[in-house]
């Protein structure tokens, strides 16, 4: 392969945050999907003491891709680079290096350095992966500086929690019903109608519009990764109001009595809508309860409707 099929791109952006506490967010790939937009999941599928491998759902250019990466970490340096093992066309090769250097006690320069080539040379491949690498990397430097510096402050408006039901069935079974969700009008009342694609087998694209308790309609949109009789892990991207970021998956848990089925959500408020939605004298711990209610309603249904479902294979 000729020297000139390989590009070399950098990117940077200056934090108003201490150089470690950077690295040290950008080293934790488990938080990747709230921190970056366009990181769907990530899952470890090995880990050493500064190196792993860990595999990667994002989209580019609005398509879900998947890829494996292997990551060495050296935190006196500050510094981790990567290395895509197996690229999805038209991606041949990619790899990289996060660089953080102090500028001061309180700020960072933040560079990250990417390589690759295109599966077949030609022009409009490597147009298309210049396009993706460029957008993902400025909205991952963005949102990384966001993230950083407003770290303290997101304490308080973001959030996790997990409902859990038992179901005297197979895990089989319940898996099947999360992740048929072109059926959920048929089986969910709170779900008005549904469009999922699925290109790609076990990587979904999943748009829905959901009924509220007062009778009204919300649209989302979420990208989803499964893994059969398992886990369902998704991130949504097109949001209610009341909500800047809403990952969470479903697990599936064989026990001795069956399986507990589980649903879990991580959010973020989106503080500047909650006047408007909830009223005046409403705040954050408003906004809390209402949007913990009404995503443990609709999952806690859709886990009973599953119950009833696997129950009935039986």
């Amino acid at each position: 392969m000729p020297q000139s099929s390989l590009r070399e791109v950098e990117h940077e952006i200056t934090v108003s945050a201490p150089a470690t506490a950077v690295y040290a967010l950008i080293a934790d790939v488990t938080n990747w999907p709230r921190i970056f937009p366009p990181t769907i999941y990530v899952d470890h599928l090995e880990q050493g003491a500064n190196t792993e491998r860990i595999r990667i759902w994002a989209t580019a250019n609005g398509e879900a891709k998947n890829w494996t990466s292997h990551r060495t970490l050296d935190p006196q340096a500050l510094k981790i680079t990567f290395r895509q093992e197996v690229s999805t066309p038209p991606v041949a090769a990619m790899g990289g290096t996060w660089i953080i250097e102090p500028l001061d006690e309180a700020s960072s320069r933040v560079r990250l350095l990417h390589d690759y080539r295109a599966v077949d040379q030609a022009p409009e491949s490597m147009a298309w992966i210049d396009e993706a690498v460029d957008r993902n990397s400025r909205s991952e430097l963005a949102a990384l500086k966001t993230n950083v510096e407003l770290a303290h402050a997101a304490q308080d408006v973001t959030f996790s929690f997990e409902d859990t039901v038992q179901i005297n069935g197979s895990a089989k079974d319940v898996y099947d019903f999360i992740n048929e969700a072109a059926l959920w009008p048929e089986r969910l009342p709170h779900v008005a109608t549904v469009r999922l694609q699925e290109h790609t087998p076990g990587l979904q694209t999943l748009e829905m519009d959901t009924r509220a308790k007062d009778g009204s309609t919300h649209t989302t949109k979420s990208h989803r990764v499964c893994f059969p009789s398992s886990k369902i892990a998704y991130k949504q991207v097109t949001l209610p109001a009341l909500m800047t970021l809403h990952t969470g998956y479903w697990t599936f848990t064989e026990n001795g009595t069956g399986v507990a089925a589980s649903s879990q959500h991580t959010v973020t408020l989106n503080t500047a809508n909650i006047t408007d939605i909830l009223g005046p004298d409403a705040g954050i711990e408003q906004a809390r309860a209402y949007v913990h209610s009404a995503l443990s309603t609709n999952s806690t249904a859709t886990l009973n409707h599953a119950k009833a479902h696997a129950e009935n294979q039986r």
